[in-house]
């Protein structure tokens, strides 16, 4: 499962703001191109473990300030259930 682990983490660590509204939009989640600049130049570099309950709270209060409570909240949720084994 860590292979699996890995790779989500790593998409999520260089993800691009182009595909952040991708899967927003696939996922629901409303997410402007302002806000998902903000959120992949956070996660540009930072190495951060979703699988991780920590740090996927530090996440989605960054994403919480960038693009709002309520977008945070569905993060989350969507974070959630890619963590779910």
């Amino acid at each position: 499962m860590k292979i699996f682990e890995s790779i989500i983490n790593h998409k999520i660590n260089t993800i691009t703001a182009e595909e952040l509204v991708k899967y927003a939009n696939q996922f629901n989640i409303k997410v402007n191109r302002g806000q998902a600049i903000k959120i992949a130049e956070y996660l540009r570099g930072k190495n951060i473990n979703i699988f991780d309950n920590t740090q996927r709270a530090q996440l989605v209060k960054q994403i919480a300030k960038a693009a709002g409570p309520e977008t945070a909240r569905e993060v989350n949720n969507l974070l959630i259930q890619f963590t779910k084994q």
